[in-house]
């Protein structure tokens, strides 16, 4: 390669693709490859009697807090005669692999689990499929859950928390309301299958259907669980409930149904989060309702949630755009009087509001 190709290659601003990131990623993995410490697995091994029993096994494990150590025990422990695993000496193993995020360790741990038909319960099963959560193995852990339903075992089928732990995997895809959307179908999907097992769902289960819904832009199947919470399904909203619908309903710009819920939410003692405070002041200011707006802005300080920058930026400009300035200017005055903004924030706001001064002076210049 010429000197300047080389030069063409160092400064190319093209990021590293993905076969490159890939071999980078291995060879990083390979680096950072953990070494067993032999002198700390001999001496594990020698706090085990010479018959030792699943429970002693199970206790030395639980000891160690080097997870490589805890892999080495369980593998020696399989070479033994006469001795063969139980659900208490695979489940530790498995608990301490998937805290030290030794993923493809764990993984094959589980094969094991998987191939032995009488081993196996709710409780082993659940930490197999949050750690798969947790490691974002979707497919693999609804492998599991569906290993879990089909068992003959009773013991080992799916309860609330196996998936209230699918639920909350699913809820984490970030903020793209497309994934939210493909997601949401396999949500629903779950939650019709728990009701027709005969498992009652929970606040927390009830919560994730609105939250999807919400973060799928169907506000209305959100609102429809929400009428359901008590009258079908036996429990109460609590604030999350409320939370989220108030999200959804101001990203809408439904401020009359946003207020009646945060008013409801409210007299049941609870106090809306931050997020739907700043959610609720942004679209009551957007759709001009300004003094509405001041008026939250102001509870929601005196109940001490954090009002965001743009939450304060949308205020101030949607009283400008309305041609009251100096009440914006007022405003901004009180909110430094009172110590409610930084020094920083108050600089930038000034700066928001010497803009929207200079754009109402152009437009009255031309009428």
């Amino acid at each position: 390669m010429s000197s300047n190709a080389s030069l063409c290659c160092f400064y190319s601003t093209k990021g590293p693709t993905r076969s490159l990131r890939r071999r980078i990623s291995k060879r990083s993995k390979a680096n950072n490859k953990r070494t067993l410490d032999e002198a700390q697995f001999q001496s594990a091994v020698s706090q085990l009697p010479p018959r030792f029993s699943n429970e002693d096994l199970c206790n030395v494990i639980t000891l160690q807090e080097d997870p490589l150590v805890c892999l080495e025990l369980f593998n020696w422990a399989s070479q033994q005669p006469r001795f063969r695993h139980d659900v208490f000496t695979y489940h530790i193993t498995i608990k301490k692999l998937g805290a030290a995020k030794m993923y493809q360790e764990m993984d094959d741990v589980v094969n094991q689990v998987l191939a032995v038909p009488y081993v196996g319960s709710e409780a082993l099963y659940n930490t197999i499929v949050y750690f798969f959560t947790e490691a974002r193995k979707l497919t693999r852990a609804v492998n599991i859950f569906k290993h879990m339903r089909n068992s003959r075992n009773l013991e080992c089928r799916p309860s609330i928390r196996t998936y209230n732990s699918l639920f909350t995997a699913f809820l984490s895809s970030g903020k793209n309301s497309y994934i939210n959307h493909m997601y949401m179908e396999t949500i629903r999907c779950l939650f019709k299958q728990m009701v027709n097992d005969g498992i009652e769902p929970d606040i927390f289960s009830l919560n994730s259907m609105i939250k999807g819904y919400v973060l799928s832009n169907h506000v209305n199947d959100a609102l429809r669980i929400f009428h359901q919470i008590n009258v079908v399904y036996n429990c109460e909203p609590n604030s999350f409930s409320y939370d989220y619908l108030i999200y959804g309903l101001c990203a809408q710009s439904r401020t009359k149904n946003a207020k009646e819920l945060c008013d409801e939410m409210k007299k049941k003692g609870f106090v809306p989060s931050g997020r739907s405070y700043n959610s609720l002041v942004n679209a009551l200011a957007l759709n001009g309702e300004v003094e509405e707006a001041v008026n939250y802005l102001w509870e929601m300080i005196e109940k001490q949630r954090s009002v965001d920058f743009i939450t304060y930026r949308t205020v101030l400009d949607e009283i400008c755009r309305r041609g009251r300035d100096g009440e914006a200017i007022k405003l901004l005055k009180e909110l430094q009087d009172k110590d409610l903004v930084d020094g920083h924030t108050y600089t930038k706001l000034q700066c928001v509001l010497g803009d929207d001064l200079a754009d109402s002076n152009s437009r009255n210049h031309f009428k």
